[in-house]
């Protein structure tokens, strides 16, 4: 075989992949604070089914962080390109020198309540003291969201036993009796009560002004990658506004693209329309997915006030709202 036919053969060969890396789109690791198959993460895994992801010349893979603020640091070392947690989360570890910020809310209210069982008599926070209450780690911004709520009402970490029971253990303790209380978001609520348990809730906002889910990344990804980070903004909240608009849609798709939800379409309307009415409304209304700085400043002075974080750091370096609206 000649040269020149050898190379016109491997350039044949070799087209379709060459093709394939042209097509595929920028990279992006992107991770959950927990399992991927939770509804809170709907709108991620709606923009990744509908093609928003594709159409910002992205390609998205998802892994799973041992919690916010985990997924925060992993972020911040460049382990991961963005990842996902509270809107309080980067001020829980930038003051340890982790340069990441917020650049996406996904509504107004905050993601947790305290889901209480009636049969433990909780009437208000502070009767919480004494009780057993599931978090899904220590290194999950749901628990440093219930030591600000617990803060706001004189009790301590060691006023009560907070449990670390993963994602499973926070509807199957509950439903055994074994725990008394559980920082939920709407998908536990909803379990707990098709199981028959009667619940009391305690919004945390109740006690202080906590916040939804948001999305973050890194100082150095913000400066090197922004047309990335605007596309995937993009996508998550065009998929959150299609959970807001047409949960019953939204919720048919999801689960189609999600394995372990398969036959829950119903269930799963439910819980976005729970979302769509508990945590996903910003107030007033406002552009979808900015930061309010007050908030934040707010929020981190609580929680500097109650040793919940060591310092405060400059409310501007927690978020920025470039990427949105």
């Amino acid at each position: 075989m000649t040269l020149t036919r050898r190379a016109m053969l491997l350039g044949t060969l070799a087209a379709p992949a060459l093709i394939r890396r042209a097509n595929a789109g920028e990279a992006v690791t992107y991770l959950f604070p927990g399992p991927q198959f939770l509804p809170a993460f709907a709108p991620h895994q709606l923009a990744l089914k509908r093609g928003y992801f594709t159409a910002a010349g992205l390609d998205v893979t998802f892994q799973t962080a041992r919690g916010g603020a985990d997924g925060a640091k992993q972020v911040a070392v460049g382990n991961a390109d963005m990842g996902g947690g509270v809107g309080e989360t980067t001020m829980i570890v930038r003051p340890n020198g982790l340069a990441v910020r917020g650049v996406a809310l996904l509504g107004g209210k905050p993601l947790y309540q305290i889901a209480c069982r009636k049969a433990a008599g909780i009437k208000t926070l502070a009767d919480l003291k004494g009780k057993k209450i599931g978090v899904i780690s220590y290194q999950d911004t749901g628990y440093y969201t219930l030591l600000g709520a617990l803060a706001a009402v004189g009790l301590h970490k060691a006023d009560l036993e907070i449990q670390s029971v993963g994602p499973a253990g926070m509807t199957q303790l509950m439903i055994a009796g074994s725990l008394d209380a559980i920082t939920a978001v709407p998908e536990w609520s909803v379990t707990l009560e098709a199981a028959n348990v009667g619940l009391d809730f305690f919004p945390i906002d109740s006690a202080f002004p906590s916040m939804a889910q948001a999305l973050f990344t890194s100082d150095d990804i913000i400066k090197k990658r922004p047309t990335m980070v605007r596309g995937f903004v993009a996508a998550v909240m065009h998929a959150l506004n299609d959970c807001i608009t047409d949960p019953k849609g939204a919720a048919e798709e999801y689960v189609t693209a999600v394995p372990q939800q398969a036959g829950k379409a119903v269930e799963i309307e439910t819980i976005l329309r729970r979302y769509g009415t508990d945590v996903y409304p910003t107030i007033p209304p406002a552009v979808p997915g900015r930061f309010d700085p007050a908030r934040l400043a707010k929020v981190q002075a609580f929680y500097v006030e109650n040793a919940i974080i060591p310092h405060p750091v400059p409310v501007e370096d927690l978020y920025t709202n470039d990427f949105v609206g």
